[in-house]
């Protein structure tokens, strides 16, 4: 069983206790696309071959399940500024090696028309595991997001920084939705690539308040007592302690069709779980919000996106999820304001592009592929390079 198989508890309150706030990390999935057809095409391993010759890129570049898909990692940043550097060289020279292969990258939550029964499997020990446990749940999730680590030193207080960010989860899916086709259908929905596998996935979506670290270890330690998990990276929740890392990783983001919109939402969740942990420091009261009025907001964002409405749930009233962002730069002001962080995301999330590019008269086909070009011209740093703060957006 390979190293990462290995729940070691007192490793990971070690971790956590010698961290560094705000350090960053960023995990980005991209589809990997024929150019001609933008059919999904199964040339991980082809392309990880290549990247592998890149001393640079080879350690940043990691499988995700299907051979279909790859994901670029930031490694550790200082700080967001720092993670966005790496992230930036990173992606151009996988953007580079992939189109000497004649691969495009794609960067929505779901491909419109791929048939998820033709998917195959990276060949791991790890990936093996997962088809073995997850059977057709595996089969069925062909799904792309963007996923954001932030350091938090002190393992109660990356406990109290999760129990915090569960009711801003709703809010950051609205802000992020960005995958409306799936099967070759218009599901309705703007964020498909959440029920499908948020709510397929066991030990996903959102977690419990746990309250301290205490009380997470013994849900670890119950679920590998009783064979329900057999490493740590089995529990999927859309937030959760990286007890590898010393980190809080937030999973709740769709993939981003640009770059700008993509370090956006990386900026803003820093700044959440940065402001959380300040809000934990600072003895601000915390009222566990009920699971059930979360995922309530969970599945208005999936079907609406943020042309929708949330719930206030301290209010018992509705307010625009477009408003979401405004609220969460609102909360967030002191962090923000010493860090600056200002994120700046387009009027329209990508989902929102992609149905007003069919009511229009476009198919979902020629929406997506509008999407694949706005991915392959923003991703590469020189279209938005650290020297524009206006393409930086963060």
């Amino acid at each position: 069983m390979g190293a990462d198989a290995v729940i070691d508890l007192p490793s990971a309150t070690e971790a956590y206790a010698t961290g560094t706030d705000g350090t960053v990390g960023i995990e980005e999935e991209f589809m990997l696309l024929d150019t001609s057809t933008l059919d999904l095409v199964p040339r991980f391993e082809e392309l990880s071959a290549s990247t592998a010759k890149d001393p640079e890129l080879a350690v940043s570049v990691a499988g995700e399940l299907i051979r279909t898909e790859i994901e670029i990692r930031s490694g550790r940043g200082e700080n967001l500024g720092d993670a966005l550097e790496h992230q930036r060289v990173h992606r151009e020279r996988l953007f580079a090696h992939a189109a000497r292969l004649g691969i495009s990258l794609g960067a929505t939550g779901t491909h419109p028309w791929d048939d998820y029964r033709h998917q195959s499997f990276i060949d791991t020990e790890h990936y093996r595991r997962v088809v073995d446990g997850l059977r057709w749940v595996a089969r069925r999730n062909a799904t792309f997001s963007l996923h954001v680590h932030v350091g938090v030193r002190d393992a109660d207080r990356a406990i109290a920084v999760c129990d915090r960010l569960r009711p801003v989860l709703p809010m950051l899916l609205a802000l992020s939705a960005n995958s409306p086709f799936v099967d070759g259908i218009d599901t309705g929905l703007h964020s498909i690539r959440t029920q499908t596998f948020t709510k397929s996935f066991p030990r996903c979506g959102v977690p419990d308040h746990f309250g301290s670290w205490k009380a997470f270890c013994r849900y670890l330690e119950l679920l590998q007592a009783t064979n329900s998990i057999q490493e740590y990276t089995q529990v999927w929740w859309s937030v959760r302690p990286h007890i590898s890392f010393g980190t809080v990783e937030v999973r709740i983001c769709d993939a981003q069709s640009t770059a700008a919109e993509a370090e956006a939402l990386t900026g803003l969740i820093v700044a959440c779980a940065l402001q959380a942990a300040r809000d934990h420091d600072e003895g601000r009261p915390l009222e566990p919000v009920p699971a059930r009025m979360i995922e309530e907001n969970v599945w208005r964002a999936i079907r609406d996106g943020r042309s929708g409405s949330l719930v206030d749930w301290d209010t018992a009233t509705e307010y625009p999820a477009a408003a979401a962002l405004d609220r969460l730069l609102a909360w967030t002001a002191p962090v923000r304001s010493e860090l600056g962080i200002e994120p700046v995301l387009p009027d329209r999330n990508g989902a929102e592009r992609q149905r007003d590019r069919v009511a229009d008269g476009a198919s979902p086909a020629e929406a997506f592929a509008a999407s694949v070009a706005e991915t392959q011209a923003t991703y590469p740093p020189s279209a938005a390079s650290p020297s524009d703060p206006q393409e930086r957006s963060t």
